[in-house]
């Protein structure tokens, strides 16, 4: 599996990004997803996961109530639609894929994209 990340920029506190997450190479459809991020110095912190069939979705405390996360199967898609964003959530952003249900620890994801940055200016 192939994971190729976009839709990162410079953006205002206050404003709003929309990551996308493009798989090849096999389809994803069956994978539970995630979203992780990595400031400088900092470790791969969890953002956002969401289960195969959608039904299931989980977020870091952080995040929740002002980042959604959704997938399209058809297209081999995940996304993160990024609202109010914050000076601290400037981090590069990385979608993972094969991670258990509720999983929000890096290693628990087999497959990863390059990343994208977000950077967030006050």
């Amino acid at each position: 599996v192939q994971l190729q990340a976009s839709g990162g920029g410079l953006v205002q506190a206050g404003g709003s990004l929309r990551l996308s997450c493009a798989a090849s190479g096999r389809t994803v459809s069956t994978y539970n997803m995630a979203w992780f991020r990595q400031g400088p110095g900092n470790e791969r912190d969890f953002v956002a996961g969401i289960t195969w069939a959608g039904d299931t979705i989980w977020y870091a405390d952080s995040v929740r109530g002002r980042f959604t996360v959704s997938r399209d199967n058809a297209k081999n898609t995940v996304y993160l639609q990024m609202n109010n964003l914050k000076p601290e959530d400037t981090a590069v952003y990385y979608c993972a894929a094969g991670g258990r249900i509720k999983g929000d620890y890096w290693n628990a994801y087999p497959y990863w994209g390059q990343g994208t940055q977000v950077t967030v200016s006050s």
